[in-house]
């Protein structure tokens, strides 16, 4: 087995980034991004693994998601499975950028801390703060068994 390293992380990190912009740009053109978020989520949580502790930044009501449904509600607010959802996936987000606080790598998993920014359609960045955990799944690839995301605390 190979060691998970620094750039596995941010492999993962990108793939995630690079999922909420595609999410937001099908939803933009009248493209097909539920089954884009679906792919999301299939391929970069852990849900058919084991165990998934998510906490969206933006849910309350249904604080945790549990399930691959929930996780998918929270994306794109498409199937009722917590009706609080908005859809964050498409809000229009146009790029995101992670800002790694520091990284715990062990054997066969990784936890990430940091900040990470969405750019809105304006150009403008909401920072939000996050913490991933990953462990590596039959093929090799991180995936996300661990999701937590907050607005940084205002004075």
């Amino acid at each position: 087995m190979n060691m998970v390293d620094e750039a596995d992380v941010n492999i993962a990190q990108k793939a995630w980034g690079d999922g909420i912009v595609a999410i937001a740009s099908a939803h933009h053109s009248d493209g097909d991004y539920v089954d884009i978020a679906r792919n999301h989520v299939e391929t970069l949580y852990a849900y058919d693994i084991g165990t998934v502790l998510f906490k969206p930044t933006l849910a309350a009501v249904e604080q945790f998601r549990p399930n691959f449904e929930s996780a998918l509600s929270y994306f794109v607010a498409s199937n009722n499975a917590c009706p609080e959802d908005k859809g964050f996936a498409i809000k229009g987000w146009t790029n995101v950028r992670f800002e790694n606080s520091d990284i715990i790598l062990r054997d066969d998993s990784a936890i990430a801390m940091g900040n990470y920014f969405f750019t809105t359609p304006e150009g403008d960045e909401v920072k939000v703060e996050y913490t991933f955990g990953y462990i590596v799944d039959s093929s090799g690839n991180l995936r996300i068994n661990l999701h937590h995301s907050s607005m940084p605390a205002t004075n």
